[in-house]
């Protein structure tokens, strides 16, 4: 015991170190676009901004989301909370579409939009975003927009036929056209989001009509989404929910996984390791914050953490990789900067409240393999994709997508999991 005492000891301290020394001030002494407002959020591998002429409402969102996050569990100071805010006054101002209400997907850097689309990905996060700057800052800006996001979701966007929600609809609300598109499809994407944004939402109004709809997406997720024998995340459905092909989108996200005609490898039979705990723990703090326990859905978290460590780690390289069969077996054996993230989350949640021997093992394989490989610590943030030694392949610290939602998340939510597990042991 003594000797996991200081093994959970030394964790906690390199995830420590590695955020208040390397990971926020990162961002803290770049991303702030002092000329335009919001965030500037494509730098290369060293660190230096490209100047690519775009902002994305879900970059912008995620990093109001971790400046929120940093100063509500007390990381980064003043300064965390006026970044913040910083990003919030540019997603009101320029980004909120004034006529048609919601969120533009893209502008340039003054806040021109670029692509005026509604997509729900991205107003998933601004309600998980909006919520948390609330719940940290008091602000009530936040949560009255927040609410309004919901509100969009709720009268354009749910299926009252089918159950969830359609994604992709034109500046208007109108729903787009098929296949590539998106509008005839649905997503565990989408929809675990959605669980992570109300669980938010609800910690911070605590009204009924976000509860209740809190718990229609676990069920719905529960129901329609993961698998109905191995419980592991399914990626497309069509609006029937029956299983679709995995595609490519035309102005969203999937381009580095997919050929150059938009089809997939093993299209209706591949689940992420990644997404599958990263549903776990979501749907541990949804039950948490709801205050229901963990046992009542105790099988179906179990089958995915199962799962994942029965062939997602990598006992001989460290680390975790992409994605394989529902039933078993690897598909893609590369290293991603989310999916080793939300691993480490997983794992100190795991080891909390589930089975500290069983899990504390995996936990310290995928943290050597992230503190070793993973991060960039002469820059500061982690590689975006690396081959299954840890070479990486990928080398650019940040883009619209590969911003610091996973990497900050992951520091923050394991700091906080490792004092408690470092006060049991």
């Amino acid at each position: 015991m003594k000797e996991i005492k200081e093994q959970v000891e030394a964790c906690r301290k390199a995830c420590e170190h590695h955020l208040s020394k390397e990971l926020l001030p990162f961002w803290l002494d770049r991303c702030k676009d002092e000329k335009n407002g919001g965030y500037i959020t494509h730098f290369d591998k060293d660190g230096n901004d490209t100047g690519e002429d775009e902002k994305s409402m879900l970059g912008q969102a995620r990093i109001v989301y971790i400046f929120s996050s940093a100063y509500r569990n007390g990381h980064g100071g003043e300064q965390s909370k006026e970044f913040a805010s910083h990003g919030v006054d540019f997603l009101l101002d320029k980004m909120w579409d004034k006529e048609h209400d919601g969120f533009y997907w893209l502008t340039d850097r003054a806040g021109n939009a670029l692509i005026n689309e509604k997509i729900i990905y991205g107003h998933s996060f601004a309600i998980y975003s909006l919520s948390e700057y609330t719940l940290a800052t008091g602000d009530k800006r936040g949560i009255e927009y927040a609410e309004k996001c919901f509100d969009l979701l709720q009268k354009h966007c749910a299926d009252t036929h089918f159950g969830g929600y359609f994604e992709m609809f034109d500046r208007n609300w109108k729903l787009k056209g098929p296949g590539a598109a998106g509008g005839d499809r649905k997503t565990l994407d989408v929809h675990m989001h959605l669980m992570e944004a109300y669980t938010t939402l609800y910690e911070c109004t605590g009204k009924e009509v976000h509860r209740r709809k809190l718990l229609e997406t676990i069920e719905l997720l529960i129901d329609k989404v993961l698998h109905p024998k191995y419980r592991t995340g399914v990626p497309q459905f069509f609006a029937d929910w029956s299983v679709a092909p995995q595609i490519k989108f035309d102005i969203v996200w999937g381009w580095d996984r997919f050929s150059d005609d938009g089809s997939k490898g093993n299209a209706e039979d591949n689940t992420s390791y990644g997404h599958n705990v990263e549903f776990a723990w979501l749907l541990m703090h949804a039950l948490d914050i709801l205050k229901i326990p963990i046992s009542e859905y105790g099988d179906i978290i179990q089958k995915q953490y199962d799962h994942a460590l029965a062939d997602g780690i990598d006992w001989e390289y460290g680390g975790v990789y992409v994605e394989g069969s529902h039933a078993g077996g690897v598909y893609d054996k590369e290293k991603e900067f989310w999916q080793n993230a939300e691993m480490l989350i997983a794992l100190t949640q795991a080891c909390e409240v589930l089975d500290m021997e069983k899990y504390w093992p995996v936990y310290m394989n995928v943290h050597k393999f992230v503190f070793d490989k993973q991060i960039n610590h002469e820059v500061g943030e982690w590689w975006p994709l690396l081959t299954r030694q840890g070479e990486p392949i990928w080398t650019h610290m940040s883009h619209n997508w590969k911003i610091n939602y996973h990497s900050v998340r992951s520091m923050i939510e394991t700091l906080n999991r490792l004092r408690t597990i470092e006060e049991k042991v």
